[in-house]
């Protein structure tokens, strides 16, 4: 597996090996050795998943940018199966040298890539075609009581979001309600 580190330290891009030929292709999508491996030798928590999510969007649907408290905080290691989505990961650690920094990537069927977020970060992402659907492994189960949001749009935080011109983009009261960075509730 490629591991490309990205600007913030605890945030990696995984690049799964795949091996291909006339018949289609093979890759392992996770490994736990492997994944423990790869954090280990950054001097990175090694997290333990416990629920599995998968969910389909259309073209200019934006989720996000959403992330819990504690004692639910979630990681998330994130990858598009189908379609495409451009996914970020927000700095919201007080204290942090990276705090109110982001990171994007493009997540896609055809790149395979993966996205991990460990806890301590905003998550959102926004599909690029329609029918993706997106997978995602959590380090902690769904908490209503400890979601929260940050809108999607926030000035201080200037997310370039990849929109398309004409792309309509298709929010959840939830994310449209959000509350801007700096009234976040920590």
């Amino acid at each position: 597996m490629n591991v490309i580190e990205t600007k913030i330290k605890d945030l990696l891009i995984l690049e799964p090996r795949i091996f291909a030929d006339e018949r289609g292709w093979f890759m392992e999508s996770f490994n736990q050795q492997g994944f423990e491996k790869i954090l280990a030798e950054r001097g990175l928590e090694v997290p333990n998943f416990v629920q599995d999510n998968h969910s389909l969007s259309q073209k200019g649907v934006l989720r996000g940018l959403h992330y819990q408290l504690d004692p639910h905080a979630q990681g998330k290691l994130v990858r598009v199966v189908q379609g495409r989505a451009w996914d970020v990961a927000v700095d919201i650690r007080q204290g942090s040298l990276t705090f109110g920094e982001w990171v994007g990537v493009e997540l896609s069927g055809e790149n395979h890539k993966q996205f991990w977020i460990p806890a301590g970060f905003a998550h959102g992402f926004i599909a690029l075609e329609d029918n993706t659907q997106f997978l995602y492994k959590t380090t902690n189960y769904y908490s209503k009581a400890c979601e929260r949001s940050i809108v999607w749009n926030d000035k201080d935080l200037a997310i370039d979001w990849q929109i398309e011109e004409n792309m309509v983009i298709q929010l959840t009261d939830k994310d449209r309600l959000a509350k801007p960075f700096k009234e976040r509730i920590d």
